[in-house]
């Protein structure tokens, strides 16, 4: 199974949509500065995951939000409304 996953940065306005196999390893990476790209805006949490049955798939969902920055502004507007309702 692999992930596509958006993180935030909870020191600058900035958002990280990346892959992998195992999310909290991943996130542990960019927390530890293992990540050059997102090195500087430590620390990271978590806010979307979609899983996948193979790599493939997610890599193309990643570049198709990487790519399309209307699609990847609607998606954070809809993360974004989702959590300031539960709280």
């Amino acid at each position: 199974m692999y992930y596509l996953y958006i993180l935030k940065s909870l020191v600058a306005a900035r958002h990280y949509i990346g892959i992998a196999g195992n999310i909290e390893n991943r996130l542990a990476k960019h927390n530890s500065g293992s990540v050059r790209s997102t090195k500087a805006y430590r620390p990271w949490q978590l806010i979307y995951t979609e899983s996948f049955v193979d790599k493939t798939a997610a890599r193309k969902r990643e570049i198709f939000f990487k790519k399309t920055s209307k699609a990847r502004k609607e998606l954070l507007d809809r993360i974004d409304e989702a959590s300031s309702s539960n709280g």
